[in-house]
């Protein structure tokens, strides 16, 4: 018998005030699995960096971001896909330079959002849909420690 991976999915408007409710069913899913107080706090700055580029970037008008969160073992993937207006991402690579020879003024502003995802996660997926839409998975694995705790 094949085991299911736990999964937590919610459906929001792509609006403003929704994003804390992603962010609190991030610290309820990641506490019970024993996350640090730290780690969650990075996850919860990098869903929503994700959240806030659907909000802002995917839809002309109302639109609905899907959020899944789901238990793998020893880490922990979110899910942030909308269906709006997909865009060509330019994840950086682990070795280019941060930056890429720009200061932080000559950066768009939102620009360091995939960035400040990458850091703080483990892995960042971007993929955008023939049919249009977005799809951000972020993975953070469970420290050897914590995993004991």
């Amino acid at each position: 018998m094949k085991s299911v991976e736990p999964t937590v999915t919610l459906r929001v408007p792509a609006a403003a005030e929704y994003v804390d409710l992603v962010r609190l069913t991030l610290y309820g899913v990641a506490s019970k699995i024993g996350f640090s107080y730290e780690d969650i706090e990075d996850m919860k700055v990098a869903v929503s960096e994700a959240c806030n580029n659907a909000v802002l970037h995917a839809y002309e008008e109302a639109g609905f971001m899907e959020i899944r969160f789901t238990v793998r073992e020893g880490a922990l993937s979110i899910s942030v896909k909308d269906e709006g207006r997909s865009f060509e991402p330019r994840v950086p690579s682990a070795d280019a330079p941060a930056l890429l020879g720009k200061s932080i003024d000559d950066l768009q502003a939102g620009g360091l959002g995939l960035f400040l995802m990458q850091a703080l996660m483990d892995d960042v997926e971007v993929h955008g849909g023939d049919g249009g839409g977005t799809e951000v998975i972020l993975t953070k694995r469970l420290a050897r420690s914590e995993e004991m705790a």
